[in-house]
């Protein structure tokens, strides 16, 4: 029952059992009686059910509406209108003309077909933001066990209440939050909402806050007398006090966040928008000027004035543009698919291009998610353990004494204990958990080397150098690992099927894969006792049968502890050859295998007499740590593990910072062990060579995390709250950040990122949902991968622009401009005119939108936020582009026509040349044209088309040649396109009666492809002389790829509020909170201090 909004939020975790019954207004019964029927429906009224509220969705009919209502579209039906009533108009004639009537029809049917196959396109491709309400309520609980009227009974979670008494069992899933007053080893699995692996153990007292601490700052994983709604029971039985149920619950009010999406269209198309209502202007004044030239010029009547001036407009209307655009931005995401970035709303198709921080958690993204041991260290050697190795042989292992041999810099000073603490090997529990989640972690306190640090010194023995060591040798060494376990090996050395702790499995993977028989040593060596791990002693150890008269003890644990416990060391890691033990090597070993991130393992050994131990003993800790000979173990190496970089990240890291984007790392992971992990990727470098923890974030201004934010790329020990003030920080320096997660409480980090990125194998089903982006192999190089691939999509729809957009100018003002200078009749007929945007938008649009990517595409900086897709060159090629081909169009109906003696054009007779002599609009008697207003159609339609082609094929390269070998490589689909756009005009103007009663035209002859292949040709070369030009403006520092701001472009202010008073003067400055409404009660930032 947390108050509604704007009210002081219970902190109900502060509260004692007492008090929450006395808050909740119930009796002092209630525990042991719970609520009455009658009681439970005066909360039902009060509250509500127990589940989530929906979100209405939009009909069918809103959705069509919301397709159809632009200005274009509406330009469209007025010309489908006004064809159909002049297509009605002229059957009432007293000579019906029955070609004048079937074009109309045709170009109305085409209108419809148009408008239809654009909404359908923009309803199918739309996001699916709103099933994200549903993953989070199929999180919820079907059924709840609670107290009603003292009678123990089952419930629908949905009839729970607040004030409700609920027991929960082992696998329950919770129904509500829940105040718990009784427990019995009770433990819940609460990784979907705070983020943490590790379940965590439920106690009944209430939390202490400690002074100056705002109750509403403690962290959900720290409640730990709270159980929260959606989580589940790991461990034990606990009953509770539900104190909040749908809405008001913590994953309600994430519900909250999350279902709230608002549409966004894209950029792209809401430029498209804006240019639609510049062009419907542009068109309606071109459409004016056609009327009355057509009129008062030409001569025409006026329902042919209408429709002429209708041709024009049809002519400049890019029907197929917004389609072209949608598709190829599913096209895109096709693509993505394949390299595993599932794209979930198509706006993220176009972020990616602009990203210039890509935040990424550490584990399973960055690295393999594979704990693995890397590096096996002996008295006097390293032995380097390939991890990325699938082959299971002993040269696996590589000695190497080089690897890791000094402290990291930043540890070159510190004392041991100081590097413990800073090191991946601390005992200091993370954030929401009660203990660390490193069960071998080494104490440190008061132990440091008695003397100087030891240097160590080459020493040949038992194997040189670079070379691998015997099976043997690995054996021995390893056997207490492998012997001194209870985990179990995924299948084939892999995680599938693997049971236990995954620090010790990193043993046995090392052991399997070096060749080892791990079942038939378990076999030779069986287990007589053991003594169980606990974290009070921080060891495990285990008693195996011998062929002599002792057992043989291996010991597993904190290496500190280890240490203190031998008095011998297997020297150069040789079992037979015993020598005494030097403590302060191996303390300076772990703290330098520390201070690289890397979790340390002691494996040790000794020997009891049998008659000492009985099979199936339950030893405790003394029989290691009380023995009266003392210190007894014999030291046999130190297991250095850690989780492993992924190998292609490295690479992806170079790319992306080539790229001009930067890479930060966010890791719930010590500090020593992010820098350690960074240095390695590449993120830790001279310009970022620091990281900066959760709680130094905690307690920083808004002011101070925007600087952070900018000066580190490595966030450690960070929780989900840190994430989402990372991110508006970031936002707030004007960067466009990308942000990864997996668990529920990541949702509104990811909603709050202008790319939000959640993980396909290991996250929840709630942050996928929340996320505009989804990698089916969490995998960071996935990200960087589809970054170019939104690069390319932004550089592919420029290209789409230079090739549609011209052919739409230049068939409308063929139409404006051929009526200026002399002609009677339109050079391009109005079904010339759709087919023609129809089929070039389909073939020579979409093959332009996918291109592959152009060399040097990820050398460039990001694409600034706020720019135009048409900036000032792109404008002058369109414009260079429209005007070659229309006066090319109209030159080549020009020069036709010049071939008739009398400089006129006639319609051409069908039924037979003297049939139609005297006809309005035919030649008079004696007069035989060359040429006639068909053929003017077919070359004007010819003309526009090929010339279409020829742009097309300019366009494939920004800056390369197109007159090079390169043309017919990369994109088939080009040549495709070009073959059916050449076979179409093949079949338009040649098929009898396809050419006159649809398109009105005839056949051509010689000269006219002649004439139209010269003008082809003529578009490609002006195209390419002016890729020569922009390439030289280009090397001289002419920004010819629009990436500065300009008049075109709408740059992003970040405005800020901020007022300071002094003695004098008070100044006051505005900025933008780094915190969402709504984020404090989600404990997803700290509060204002």
């Amino acid at each position: 029952m947390n108050e509604e909004p704007g009210a002081v939020a219970v902190s109900w975790h502060a509260l004692s059992v007492e008090e929450t019954i006395l808050k909740l207004r119930r009796n002092e019964n209630l525990t042991t009686v719970g609520l009455t029927d009658n009681e439970a429906s005066q909360l039902m009224a009060e509250y509500g059910p127990n589940k989530m509220a929906e979100k209405e969705r939009e009909t069918i009919w809103q959705k069509i509406w919301a397709q159809v209502a632009n200005v274009l579209v509406c330009i469209l039906v007025i010309v489908a209108a006004v064809s159909a009533a002049r297509a009605i108009v002229e059957e009432y004639q007293k000579k019906p003309d029955p070609v004048v009537i079937l074009t109309s029809w045709i170009q109305l049917g085409l209108i419809t077909l148009v408008i239809t196959v654009n909404t359908t396109i923009g309803i199918v491709q739309e996001g699916s933001a709103e099933k994200a309400a549903e993953a989070l309520k199929n999180m919820l609980s079907a059924d709840a066990r609670v107290i009603r009227n003292g009678i123990e009974k089952m419930i629908p979670s949905v009839d729970v209440v607040p004030g409700e008494i609920v027991i929960l069992g082992l696998g329950d899933r919770i129904p509500a939050d829940i105040r718990i007053f009784s427990t019995s080893n009770l433990a819940c699995s609460e990784a979907a909402l705070t983020g943490e692996s590790v379940p965590i153990d439920k106690t009944t007292p209430a939390i202490e806050i400690p002074k100056g601490v705002n109750a509403e700052q403690i962290p959900l994983g720290d409640r730990h007398n709270m159980c929260f709604s959606a989580t589940l029971v790991s461990q034990g039985t606990g009953i509770g006090i539900v104190i909040a149920t749908g809405d008001h619950t913590q994953i309600g009010t994430i519900n909250q966040l999350v279902s709230n999406v608002e549409k966004k269209k894209t950029n792209v198309l809401e430029q498209i928008d804006q240019v639609s209502k510049l062009l419907a202007v542009l068109i309606v004044i071109c459409s004016l000027f056609t009327f009355f030239i057509a009129k008062f010029k030409a001569g025409q009547d006026y329902f042919s004035s209408v429709s002429t001036a209708l041709v024009c407009c049809v002519a400049m209307v890019p029907e197929g543009l917004e389609a072209i655009v949608t598709l190829t931005y599913a096209w895109a995401v096709t693509n993505m698919a394949k390299i595993n970035a599932i794209i979930r709303a198509l706006p993220a198709v176009e972020t990616l291009g602009s990203v210039t921080v890509i935040c990424s958690d550490k584990t399973g993204t960055l690295t393999q998610n594979i704990m693995s041991l890397t590096c096996f260290v002996t008295s006097n050697a390293r032995y380097k353990f390939d991890v990325n190795s699938l082959d299971r042989k002993v040269t696996n292992f590589v000695r190497d004494d080089s690897y890791q041999c000094i402290r990291a810099e930043h540890a070159a000073n510190k004392s041991f204990s100081d590097v413990i603490q800073d090191g991946a090997n601390s005992g200091n529990k993370r954030k929401g958990q009660m203990e660390s989640s490193n069960h071998y972690s080494v104490g440190g306190a008061g132990i440091e080397p008695s003397g100087p640090v030891p240097v160590a010194v080459s020493d040949p023995t038992p194997f040189p150098n670079g070379s691998s060591p015997t099976l043997q040798f690995i054996e021995s060494g390893l056997e207490g690992g492998v012997l001194c376990s209870k985990c179990v090996l995924g299948q084939n050395g892999t995680r599938e099927g693997e049971i236990g702790n995954p620090t010790e499995i990193s043993i046995l993977r090392a052991a399997y894969f070096s060749g080892m028989d791990i079942e038939n040593l378990k076999k030779v060596a069986p287990l007589v006792a053991e003594v169980p791990f606990s974290s009070e002693y921080k060891f495990m150890a285990t008693v195996h049968e011998s062929a002599g008269n002792d057992y043989v003890v291996h010991c597993k644990g904190a290496p500190d502890r280890m240490v203190m416990m031998c008095s011998n060391q297997a020297k150069a890691g040789v079992l037979t050859d015993l020598e005494p033990i030097n403590a302060d090597y191996w303390l300076e070993q772990i703290a330098i295998l520390s201070s690289h991130g890397l979790r340390v393992l002691a494996l040790t050994r000794g020997n009891v007499s049998k008659r000492s131990v009985n099979a199936g003993d339950n030893l405790g800790p003394e029989f290691i740590n009380e023995r009266p000979e003392g210190k007894w173990l014999t030291m046999v190496g130190l297991c250095a593990i850690m989780d492993p970089p992924r190998k292609e990240c490295i690479g992806a890291i170079e790319l992306a910072k080539g790229a001009g984007v930067r890479v930060a790392m966010i890791t719930g992971d010590h500090k020593d062990t992010a820098i350690a992990i960074g240095r390695e990727l590449g993120i830790v470098d001279e310009q970022y060579s620091s990281a900066v923890t959760g709680p130094q974030l905690d307690e920083m201004s808004d002011e101070e995390m925007k600087q952070v934010v900018m000066e580190n790329n490595v966030f450690a020990r960070a929780s989900p709250q840190n994430k989402l003030r990372i991110v508006k920080a970031l936002q707030e320096q004007k960067q466009i950040a990308s942000m990864t997660g997996d668990g529920v409480n990541d949702a509104p980090a990811l909603k709050a990122a202008d790319m939000g990125v959640a993980m396909g194998l290991e996250g929840t089903d709630v942050a996928r949902e929340a996320s505009e982006m989804v990698l089916a192999d969490d995998n960071f190089a996935t990200i960087v991968a589809a970054v170019k691939e939104g690069r390319v999509v932004w550089d592919n729809l420029r290209k789409v622009l230079i090739v549609n957009t011209p052919i739409n100018n230049a068939q409308g003002l063929s139409v404006l401009f051929g009526l200026l200078f002399g002609l009677e009749q339109t050079p391009i007929s109005s079904i010339q005119v759709l087919y023609s945007n129809l089929i070039c938008a389909i073939t020579l649009g979409f093959v332009s939108a996918i291109e592959p990517a152009e060399e040097g595409i990820m050398t460039m900086q990001p694409r600034r936020i706020g720019k135009r897709l048409i900036g000032r060159f792109l404008l002058l090629r369109i414009l260079l582009c429209t005007f070659v081909l229309t006066s090319l169009v109209v030159g080549a109906a020009f020069f036709l026509k010049s071939y008739n003696d009398d400089d006129k054009l006639y319609n051409y007779c069908y039924k037979g040349f003297d049939e139609c002599t005297g006809d309005p609009g035919y030649p008079p008697k004696g007069v035989r044209p060359t040429y006639y207003w068909e053929d003017i159609r077919a070359i004007s339609f010819n003309v526009l088309d090929y010339g279409a082609i020829s742009v097309t094929l300019s366009a494939r390269f920004s800056y390369l040649s197109s007159f090079h070998p390169r043309i017919f490589r990369g994109n088939k689909y080009a040549w495709y396109s070009v073959m059916i756009v050449a076979a179409l005009q093949l079949i338009t103007t040649h098929v009898p009666g396809l050419n006159r009663v649809i398109f009105q035209m005839r056949g051509m002859d010689g000269r006219q492809y002649l004439i139209t292949f010269v003008c082809m040709i003529l578009v490609f070369i002006v195209m390419e002389i002016e890729k020569v030009v922009r390439s030289s403006l280009k090397s001289k520092g002419y920004d010819t790829n629009d990436t500065e701001y300009g008049v075109f472009d709408n740059e992003t202010t970040v405005t800020t509020t901020e007022t300071t008073t002094t003695s004098t003067t008070t100044t006051t400055k505005t900025y933008k909170k780094l915190l969402p409404k709504g984020a404090s009660r989600l404990n997803l930032a700290t509060l204002q201090k």
